[in-house]
């Protein structure tokens, strides 16, 4: 590994990009298997908000628990708007709508909304305290903000025994960083939130395992396909956080991985239920 240089000056929006291999990962995940912290809080008829909706395949479930309330997506990016709306007709979710948005100034009026969901969002999100304000000014008067986060410097990949792929992670966290994202924020949503003026706060954790040879496999090729692609090695190497070396042997070791009758691998995730004052 060499030395970490100047971050890049100008950042782009959005870290992990929405590459045919990020997009795969994110169909991957539904509100029954990454906002089951939510879940128990929604009831039929509630106005929910989902703040970086992506691909919509979270949103849809949401829409489905608060039926017949209303779900609003919102995201960056008009392709994931596009995808979003086509999850929703072919799901029947008449309920749900999305428009391209941004989280730091959300095109809702004060106090509109039950619940705000945001799942892997705020850790991307340079101006987070802006961010979190905007959320509480749509949100009613106690109502719920639920957010899912990556812990980064928890993800685990066994076995590992050279460390490769530790650093690979290590680098991915530095990549976020340089972008003005926030990559272990899970760990200190209850910290954050608390300071941001949200009361009721209870902060959990979860892992998103990859154990099953199905699952390597997939976590195998979306990792080559998208962290080793240009997007993501030119700049580590750019910027002093990588070498082609690096990438090389990373690759060795991810193979092996996969190939290990034991491995197994897991993405850490912190996650919290928070009311609004």
């Amino acid at each position: 590994m060499t030395s970490q240089s100047q971050a890049p000056a100008q950042p782009s929006p959005y870290t992990m990009g929405y590459s045919e291999e990020f997009l795969g990962l994110l169909e991957r995940r539904n509100a029954e298997t990454v906002a089951s912290h939510l879940l128990p809080h929604l009831r039929p008829g509630m106005k929910v908000l989902d703040c970086g909706c992506g691909p919509g395949t979270i949103s849809v479930g949401l829409a489905k628990a608060v039926a017949p309330g209303e779900l609003q997506g919102v995201d960056i990016e008009a392709s994931q708007i596009a995808m979003a709306q086509s999850a929703a007709r072919a799901g029947g979710h008449d309920n749900a709508q999305f428009q391209v948005g941004d989280a730091t100034n959300l095109p809702f009026a004060d106090s509109t909304f039950d619940v705000v969901h945001c799942h892997a969002v705020l850790m991307h999100v340079p101006k987070l305290a802006q961010a979190l304000a905007e959320v509480k000014r749509v949100l009613k008067p106690g109502g719920i903000l639920s957010a899912r986060e990556s812990v980064i410097e928890a993800y685990i990949f066994e076995p590992d025994p050279q460390g490769h792929l530790k650093q690979a992670t290590d680098t991915f966290a530095q990549l976020l960083t340089a972008n003005g994202g926030h990559p272990h924020l899970g760990k200190a949503l209850k910290t954050i939130l608390l300071e941001a003026g949200f009361r009721d706060v209870r902060a959990t954790a979860s892992f998103e395992p990859f154990s099953e040879e199905e699952d390597r496999i997939f976590l195998q090729g979306f990792i080559r396909n998208w962290f080793f692609s240009p997007k993501m090695k030119a700049p580590a190497i750019k910027h002093g956080l990588a070498t082609e070396n690096d990438f090389a042997a990373w690759g060795e070791a991810l193979d092996a991985w996969r190939a290990h009758k034991g491995g197994f691998g897991a993405f850490s995730w912190g996650e919290a239920i928070a009311h609004r004052a």
